[in-house]
């Protein structure tokens, strides 16, 4: 029986102790950094081993690759793609010139990580900035308009499912007012329900049918002065699952993260209690992995049924000419560097 918990691992291939976790504690995907990558035969090889050590050979395969600052596949062996900004600069300039782009990276990206194994690629975002936010989301953000970001956030998403990935929304319900990084310390929004209605849950609204999303460690106090999104039954409940309507897969965001209170096992539970299907642990330590897989339950209920129809969403990959794709996307930038000189 598969837990529900998502999990990363130390190194670029698996140590003893962590396949006898695996094997024992059966998560139901894994996730990658770039501690865990040198080159594209020993990341396939690690992919495999993966799969096969936890006897699940659709286990989904997380990463984050969105471009610009956060890009775990890197150079010499995998290009570098834009941030989300300058997606919004040519939207600024051509709004169909900014979808072009979005999707065609997107594609790229799925073209990359589909050679790997890697099946599901956490992006895209739909937070939205605001002036004095930190800048941890800054220029991931696809603009600071909701009905811009939603509308290039939807065409990355085209490009990621064109090539066989699964997208991961994030980072609802809204990541874009957090005045600090969640990494290090909590942040509180303090806006009234009408403008975040407005504004950051309305950028995800729209987004509401895609398969999975990752919560933000965001206190929100016009609904709950106390708790984090992530471990907020009133934040799920009535503005994940309510206002913005998602109803597909939860996951927290890294349940190791600062933002959260308490020990690794106290997280944990609370994420669960509050009505993730999934905890997200990402660090690789084997002591908190256990910690993690001891309170968390079998993946049972509606969270299996969200996590299967999140998988059977996955299509095979549509033909591609990556080369045209790469000069196409290449020509898009350049006018996206002319706009925004």
């Amino acid at each position: 029986m598969t837990k529900a918990f998502i999990t990363g691992v130390a190194g670029t291939a698996l140590s003893k102790d962590e396949q006898a976790f695996i094997q024992a504690e059966r998560p139901w995907g894994f996730i990658l950094f770039k501690r865990n990558i040198e080159t594209p035969a020993q990341l396939v090889s690690l992919v495999e081993e993966l799969r096969e050590v936890a006897d699940a050979p659709d286990a989904p395969v997380l990463i984050d690759q969105e471009g610009g600052r956060v890009q775990r596949l890197s150079p010499p062996h995998w290009p570098v793609y834009p941030a989300g900004a300058v997606f919004s600069r040519l939207y600024d300039l051509d709004s169909a010139l900014g979808l072009k782009a979005a999707r065609l990276s997107a594609r790229l990206i799925a073209d990359d990580l589909g050679k790997l194994g890697v099946s599901v690629d956490c992006l895209p975002l739909a937070d939205v900035p605001v002036v004095g936010a930190d800048a941890v989301i800054g220029d991931r953000a696809y603009g600071t308009e909701p009905v811009k970001v939603s509308a290039i956030a939807r065409a990355v998403t085209d490009g990621l499912e064109e090539g066989g990935i699964l997208p991961v929304l994030k980072h609802i319900p809204g990541h874009g007012r957090a005045t600090a990084d969640t990494h290090f310390r909590l942040p509180t929004v303090d806006t009234d329900k009408i403008e975040l209605e407005r504004t950051d849950f309305a950028a995800f609204r729209p987004l509401s049918d895609l398969p999975m999303a990752m919560t933000a460690h965001v206190v929100f106090s016009a609904f709950d002065p106390a708790q984090p999104a992530t471990t907020s039954a009133t934040m799920i409940e009535r503005v994940i699952r309510g206002v913005i309507g998602f109803q597909g897969l939860l996951m927290s965001d890294d349940v190791s993260m600062n933002a959260l209170a308490g020990s690794v096992a106290e997280r944990t539970r609370a994420i669960v209690a509050a009505g993730c299907d999934m905890v997200l642990h990402c660090n690789g330590k084997l002591d908190e992995m256990r910690d993690v897989a001891l309170n968390t339950p079998l993946l049972s209920g509606m969270a299996k049924r969200r996590a299967g129809a999140a998988l059977a969403s996955r299509r095979p990959p549509k033909p591609f000419d990556r080369n045209k794709a790469r000069t196409e996307l290449n020509e898009l930038i350049e006018q996206a560097g002319t706009a925004g000189a």
